[in-house]
């Protein structure tokens, strides 16, 4: 429906005269107070930068770089990780993936281990479900909810039944390499490696081609140290527990 407004003191004997509206854009509203445009030189535009790396999870510091390490999780093709570590690290990586939104799917003969932590890990939402060995069903990942299986079942670990698909990523801890460890390790797509024994650090180093200070430096990582690698790169990362993180798991341990 049309308005038409008129002029609110027509002059005397006069007939009002319509008023002009100003014409609108469609979808743009009133036009707003005029400024001046903002124009930053190329010099001030450099100033402009943010140390923005890749997207994931945040799950400590780079050693060397002394910046934030962040782990992609979760991707639209098949993930696959393997922690020779302790349960304290993989209860981190957990925790805070349940912390971006994703979903974590525990499948392990500790429950007792998990369950504190799966009870505070949502505030009261279950983010966070345990399931014995065996008895992991789908769970249904999507784009808009990815999952995480963490795989908890010892140093020699059963081949899966449900394997890493599209968003769902599987992490498998081993506490130690058993007699199945060139398969695991061969298995994954990323490898993450806590202190270790001497006769360890040399199998891990020859299946992922480690150089020898890294297969020197294996048996004496501190407990909230982990090298992250791949066969073509690697990254020391020191996990830097918060508070409320502490308060669930308590302090950084390489064995349980």
């Amino acid at each position: 429906m049309a308005y038409q407004a008129y002029s609110a003191t027509p002059q005397s004997g006069a007939e009002p005269q319509p008023r002009v509206r100003p014409r609108l854009l469609p979808g743009f509203g009133l036009r707003g107070p005029r400024r001046e445009k903002h124009v930053l030189t190329l010099a001030e535009l450099d100033v402009l930068s943010f140390p923005v790396g890749d997207d994931g999870v945040l799950i400590g510091e780079d050693v060397h770089q002394s910046r934030p390490a962040v782990l992609g999780l979760f991707r639209p093709t098949a993930h696959e990780l393997v922690l020779v570590g302790g349960l304290w690290t993989a209860q981190v990586i957990a925790l805070r993936a349940a912390a971006t939104g994703a979903r974590i799917a525990v499948e392990t003969a500790r429950g007792h281990r998990w369950g504190p932590m799966a009870q505070a890990a949502g505030g009261g939402q279950p983010c966070v479900t345990v399931h014995q060995p065996g008895r992991l069903g789908p769970q249904g990942a999507s784009v808009g909810s990815p999952v995480l299986v963490v795989r908890d079942l010892g140093a020699r670990p059963p081949r899966s039944r449900l394997s890493a698909t599209p968003w769902q990523t599987v992490l498998t801890l081993v506490p130690h390499l058993g007699p199945n460890a060139v398969r695991v390790l061969n298995s994954a797509d990323l490898v993450g490696v806590q202190r270790v024994m001497p006769e360890e650090a040399e199998l891990i180093g020859r299946v992922l081609s480690l150089g020898p200070g890294e297969v020197a430096a294996l048996p004496s990582l501190s407990d909230d140290l982990t090298l992250w690698t791949t066969r073509m790169n690697r990254q020391y990362v020191r996990i830097v527990a918060g508070q409320a993180e502490q308060q669930v798991l308590g302090g950084p341990r390489r064995l349980d």
